[in-house]
């Protein structure tokens, strides 16, 4: 079983920047491709980036070039670092675990942007 616990959400101003973190425990963090997903409300979760156990990521095509999602397996820890917000980027935030067929989930963080 695998443990997802995320951090850095908040409220930020259009234009803004934040951190997200998501720690992981159980398991072997390295070996499992790592995504961050979102969910605005009345909306479907869709997906923002994802990173392979290799480095290789990948991106919505809306967050391109001001999402930046990597990973530092000494930690555990995947970030998605934000910026150029928009108040389109308004969400819950979640962090995605994929071993094989196996999907992990966090509770979420809450990012809204707003002035």
């Amino acid at each position: 079983q695998v443990q997802l616990v995320e951090s850095g959400g908040g409220l930020v101003q259009p234009g803004g920047s934040l951190r997200l973190s998501c720690t992981a425990s159980g398991g072997f963090f390295s070996t499992y491709v790592m995504g961050w997903y979102r969910q605005a409300t009345g909306k479907q979760r869709e997906l923002v980036a994802t990173i392979t156990s290799g480095g290789s990521t990948n991106y919505a095509d809306s967050v391109k070039g001001r999402l930046t999602i990597s990973r530092d397996n000494a930690k555990n820890t995947v970030y998605l670092q934000m910026d150029s917000l928009k108040p389109e980027d308004t969400a819950a935030y979640y962090c995605n675990a994929r071993i094989n067929t196996l999907n992990f989930w966090g509770q979420g963080t809450q990012v809204t942007v707003s002035s």
